[in-house]
């Protein structure tokens, strides 16, 4: 079946004489389209130095038009170990490496692949020890892990949810350990928003900084976990997590969360089947993009914080500081986080006369441009945008049918094309975005819109998903 068997074999001999522990097999493998080939795989374990040294267990599965096109490669942890999701290495324990990307024959050989595989593990170990409890809740990922390295598709390894955590009825996870994982957890647990809720520690080593000080002070209904079967049956989960990679230009940055998503979105998303993905990882626009894909959910149950914050404080700032009650109802902030969002309106409270109208919509657009220059001086911290996505996650896990101003699919709205994620004014309820609630009508809103879309199109055609 191998179509250059003979450069095949040769290399599969060299592999052979440097690492003499791997043991070849041939298996069926099946991708992702439902297709199956019978491939060669070989499994072994390479040497890692991290301090101490290690053995790392992979298997490497060779395709049939190797060495012209790379292999699979995934780890194969035993029960007693975790995988440490990063930018190399997903949930699933699918590896990937700059290598494999730009493999070239005959430049790029299995021997060049082992080597750089050890090199990036000892910059950022991929596995890590677990305790005898975490060991025994570890079993039920690694057969799902165990189904896809023997060559099982995503759609059938999906076929279950974890059931761990069963009889808990309102349940949220937070994934990531940063400091607005840790003010999203408070916030949620603040609120009682949850009957539960799951911190998803994917840090290196044991629990440290605020993840370390929850448990010390033991907060009420608060999991510490890095294991992603105790996200199980969740209703909400929220992203928060961003590389803190070495990355030089914005693209390669966002390039990063792309890859570290990668390995969180097809594991959280088998778990909670049925849950809302509510992410706050930046870029939000280009990041609920991503885990829209990464997830295959409907478009209604993958939202972003997006405006929500800023809606709600120019909404204070009309009725509070600017005594504008009136309009403050109906202002939203919408379109692209940062210096390119715009305020708009929902419903048009102006006089039915044209010239009154006109004088009216007028003194809105100066009371909204004061309220825009008030909002400019607040900026953000991890503890104002946890409240924002508690507040999100309220409106969810209640069913309560309230308008927020967050990151939805916006294509179809305002004459967009492609498909984005913008903030516009959205109905929550448990199965996230239940509608899109319409904005008036301004040629300057919707170029702003436009526009933005525009970009944020031209930046996620140059990712690799």
């Amino acid at each position: 079946q191998y179509k250059f068997r003979d450069l095949t074999i040769e290399e599969l001999k060299n592999v052979s004489k440097t690492y003499p522990n791997f043991t070849f097999s041939m298996n069926t493998y099946t991708f992702k389209d439902g297709s199956q080939k019978d491939l060669l795989n070989f499994s072994g374990t390479v040497p890692v130095k991290y301090g101490n040294s290690y053995n790392i267990p992979v298997c490497l599965w060779i395709l049939d038009s190797h060495p012209f096109a790379p292999p699979i490669c995934f780890l194969k942890p035993t029960a007693n170990m975790g995988i440490a999701v990063g930018k190399h290495v997903d949930a699933r324990g699918r590896i990937y490496l700059p290598y494999l990307q730009n493999w070239s024959h005959p430049k790029s050989t299995l021997i060049g692949l082992i080597k750089e595989m050890i090199a990036k593990f000892e910059e950022e170990l991929p596995l890590f020890s677990l305790s005898s409890s975490d060991a025994a809740r570890q079993s039920e990922l690694l057969s799902y892990i165990a189904k896809i390295t023997e060559g099982e598709t995503d759609m059938k390894s999906r076929s279950k949810t974890g059931g761990r955590n069963e009889g808990c009825c309102n349940k949220i996870t937070v994934v990531g350990a940063g400091d607005l994982g840790i003010a999203c957890v408070l916030a949620v647990a603040a609120k009682d928003v949850a009957d539960k809720v799951v911190l998803l520690d994917l840090s290196e080593g044991a629990a440290k900084g605020g993840a370390m000080d929850l448990e010390i002070f033991a907060v009420p209904n608060v999991e510490i976990s890095r294991d992603f079967s105790a996200s199980a049956d969740s209703k909400v989960v929220v992203l928060t997590v961003n590389s803190l990679g070495s990355a030089q230009t914005y693209l390669d940055v966002i390039q990063s969360n792309v890859d570290l998503f990668r390995g969180i979105i097809p594991a959280v998303s088998h778990y909670s089947q049925n849950a809302v993905l509510l992410v706050a990882s930046h870029p939000v626009e280009v990041m609920t993009f991503v885990s829209w894909k990464l997830s295959s959910f409907p478009k209604s149950r993958v939202i972003g914080v997006g405006a929500n914050l800023d809606s709600e404080r120019l909404q204070y700032i009309l009725t509070n500081l600017l005594k504008a009650e009136v309009l403050a109802k109906d202002a939203w902030v919408v379109g692209e986080q940062g210096e390119d969002k715009v305020p708009s309106w929902t419903s048009c409270n102006v006089a039915a006369n044209q010239t009154e109208a006109m004088a009216a919509g007028n003194s809105r657009e100066q009371v909204a441009n004061r309220a825009m220059e008030v909002l400019k001086g607040k900026g953000q911290r991890s503890w104002s945008v946890g409240l924002s996505v508690a507040d999100l996650a309220d409106s969810i896990v209640k069913d309560k049918r309230k308008v927020h101003s967050v990151s939805t699919l916006a294509k179809g709205c305002c004459n967009i094309n492609s498909e984005v994620f913008l903030s516009l004014p959205c109905i929550l309820g448990t199965n996230g975005v239940i509608e899109m609630v319409r904005l008036e009508e301004d040629p300057l809103v919707q170029e702003k819109l436009q526009s933005s879309a525009g970009s944020i199109h031209d930046l996620q055609q140059q990712l690799k998903l």
